[in-house]
Order: structure tokens, then sequence, then C-alpha cells
């Protein structure tokens, strides 16, 4: 089991600290470019190379949407109560709780730990996320909502794009598959080498304000995500992506809105780094209960 760990955990913060290191050096990255490759380009690529690839049905596909949406209701229910509780304002760090990496670690995570299989699923998690961030996290922070930007989502159009595939049941073309495959392989990496300069470049303003938000976050995210796949009647790989998923530290993105929209971005900043520090601690432990 202490190998299986190691395989799993040693890549994710080799790489990661790959970034770091490079970010605390001063060498250049283009934080902005890397991440427009990634969301318009590697990300969509994986999702329709890895959906097409699996073939997962139409049941599994609803079932984990349906629950990852569960996830959230619960992650915002508890994030309200707490920055009730805490006089918190609620635009600036209800995102921050609600949303967690399921994309520079979640994904990684869940294709070392449990494959190409528990990828899939994990891409679900990810799709839904990212698109409730990309329009509820953005509409908490900014104070007004756009549903104009699903439009707008490449995600979005390769989960269409597979969906197209997996309904008609039409084989891919060798060249696309092999084009899409070849793409979606620079994103895990590049997302994972941008954590790591992020983390160089966040600075933590308040420790204790970020170490007591961020044992919520990591906390309350794997009790949810248990409860989710209790309730569900999930069971081995599909519980295991839904209780990493959900348990996973505070996206980097939160803090991009949050400084976008002035919303305490120094503090949500801080809520990354720690959360972060706190999620790669745990993870052994986290990775025995799910295994």
């Amino acid at each position: 089991m202490l190998y299986t760990l190691v395989a799993i955990i040693a890549p994710i913060m080799i790489v990661c600290g790959i970034g770091y290191a490079w970010g605390r050096t001063g060498r250049p990255f283009d934080s902005a470019l890397v991440t427009a490759l990634v969301t318009t380009i590697g990300t969509p690529c994986l999702i329709a190379s890895t959906l097409t690839r699996l073939q997962p049905n139409a049941a599994q596909l609803g079932s984990m949407v349906l629950i990852t949406l569960a996830c959230f209701v619960g992650f915002a229910a508890v994030g309200i109560v707490a920055l009730r509780i805490l006089k918190l304002p609620v635009h600036s760090y209800l995102p921050a709780l609600m949303f967690p990496n399921t994309g520079n670690m979640g994904l990684p995570l869940a294709l070392f730990a449990f494959g190409e299989s528990g990828l899939a699923l994990a891409i679900i998690f990810f799709v839904v996320s990212a698109t409730l961030q990309f329009t509820v996290g953005v509409g908490i922070a900014s104070g007004s909502a756009d549903l104009r930007r699903l439009l707008r989502m490449p995600l979005l159009h390769a989960v269409a794009l597979s969906l197209v595939f997996l309904a008609t049941g039409w084989p891919m073309p060798l060249w696309l598959d092999n084009t899409l495959d070849l793409l979606g392989g620079l994103t895990i990496p590049l997302m994972l080498v941008a954590l790591g300069v992020s983390l160089s470049q966040l600075k933590v303003r308040s420790l204790h304000l970020a170490l007591g938000l961020s044992v919520l976050r990591v906390l309350s995210g794997f009790l949810i995500g248990y409860a989710a796949s209790w309730a569900f009647g999930l069971e081995g790989v599909a519980r295991g992506v839904v209780i990493l998923q959900s348990s996973l530290p505070v996206a980097v993105f939160n803090y991009l809105f949050a400084k976008l929209y002035n919303r305490a971005p120094e503090e949500v900043a801080g809520l990354v780094v720690v959360s972060t520090l706190l999620s790669f601690a745990t993870l052994p432990l986290l990775l025995l209960l799910v295994l």
C-alpha cells in the first residue's frame, strides 16, 4: 500500500514542485497564456478524448452529474452557514468554500489512483464544477450572473461533441482521436506546473483565518462527498472519485475572480495556499480511505 501511495502522490508533488521552483527562481512564466491553452485547448481535448474512448453510458453520466450537483448544494449550504456565523462576507469567501481544485489536482489524482475509468468520472465532476464556477461562482463574486458564459465555454463544447459520438455509436475517426489525445496530453502536466507557479507567487495574509477556513473546506468537503456517495449507493471507483474530488483544496480560479472583482483577494490567496498545503499533508490518509 505504501508503494501505491507513493506512486500516486509523488508525480503530483514533483511536477507541482517543479512549477513552484520555477516561480520562485523568477523564470518567465506567462500564466495568462498557460491558462488559455489549458482551458480552451488542452482540457476540452482531454474531455473529448477520454469520454469517447471509454464510452460511459448515459445512466452513468447522468448519475455522476446529479451526485456532483448534490455535493455542490452541500458545499454552498455549509459555506453560507459558516460565513454567517463568522460574520464574513459571502461574496468574498463563499466561492472559495464552494469550489475545490477539481482540475489541477483532481484530474491527476483520479488518473493515478483509479486509472482512466476514474479519470472519466473525475472529468464529469470537473465539468460540472467548472460550469458552476464560471456562472454561479462568478455571479457570487461579481454580484450578477450571466448565463451567456455557458455558450463561450469550450469545456461544454467538448462534452457536446462527445455526447454526439456516444449517442450515435459512431467511431471516432483515427486522425481526430489521435489529435485529441495528443493535445489532451498537455493538460495535466501544465495544470500541475501552473498550480506550483501560483503557489510560489501567492502570500498568506491572515494565517488564522486561512487555516480555519481551509480546514472547513477540506473536512466538510470530505464529509459531504462521503455522505453523497453513501446516499446514492456508490461503490468502488465512483465512490472514490466523488469523495476525492469533494475533499480537495480551494481552486486557484477563486483567487483570480476575487482579484478581478476586488473581493478580499489577499485573504482568498491565503486560502488557496494554506488549503493546498493542508491537502498535500492529508492526501495519504485520504487515499487510504478511498482506495
